[in-house]
């Protein structure tokens, strides 16, 4: 079973939120690092680029696949996580410790809509 973890925001597309103030992480869950299995590139977006909730921001490529990745929140890059350019297996080793994104929020209350772990683990059952 995937691991998932307690105080995050989860997506139906498989990202996390972890927010701090008001800035957001965006990373993938362990469900979906697990499903693309060895992951071998990840595309991000430059800093000061826009995210939009549901909107596509990058891609995470394996040896099986490449997959999109979708915005859980809206908001402004502040910071990418630069280790992944060179070692994007970091995602498979540990896909909570490893953001992706982080931005500033433009605005929280698209949090609402977003699953706890409950829902979240629920969804990967199915």
């Amino acid at each position: 079973m995937s691991k998932v973890i307690e105080g995050l925001y989860y997506s139906e597309s498989h990202e996390w939120v972890k927010v701090e103030g008001n800035y957001g992480y965006i990373g993938i869950t362990d469900y979906a690092q697990h499903a693309l299995g060895n992951i071998v590139y990840v595309d991000m977006p430059d800093v000061d680029d826009e995210v939009e909730k549901d909107s596509e921001f990058g891609a995470v490529e394996s040896v099986k696949a490449a997959s999109d990745l979708i915005s859980p929140v809206s908001g402004t890059v502040v910071e990418v996580n630069e280790a992944l350019n060179d070692q994007p297996e970091l995602l498979n080793q540990d896909a909570f410790a490893n953001w992706i994104i982080k931005v500033e929020l433009s605005d929280s209350t698209e949090l609402d809509s977003l699953m706890d772990a409950k829902a979240y683990e629920a969804i990967c059952k199915e």
